[in-house]
């Protein structure tokens, strides 16, 4: 198991992130800080040299839609004078509509 984190490597990792946790914060984050490591120290011993690597653990399939062009809205009902020059007016949202 690798070298435990002292309560100073927690002081030191929070002042580089600019945060100013109290003296009862940097105790439980000491903690579960230790605790995060043992675990990734529990996985880095596994022996996984007979298992196939993979991308994901599950079969995926593309599940979006074929992109077709379809049919595209007219310019000037995006940009015409009924929109004011600013796109689409949309009534409620602060424009006369």
């Amino acid at each position: 198991m690798a070298q435990r984190i002292t309560r100073d490597d927690v002081a030191h990792v929070a002042r580089l992130a600019r945060l100013s946790p109290t003296d009862d914060e940097i105790e439980v984050f000491t903690g579960q800080l230790a605790a995060i490591l043992d675990h990734a120290a529990d996985v880095e011993s596994l022996d996984v040299g007979d298992i196939e690597p993979m991308i994901h653990p599950y079969p995926l399939r593309n599940v979006l839609r074929a992109d077709v062009p379809g049919p595209t809205v007219d310019r000037d009902e995006v940009t015409g004078p009924g929109a004011g020059g600013r796109g689409r007016s949309i009534p409620g949202a602060g424009h006369p509509g």
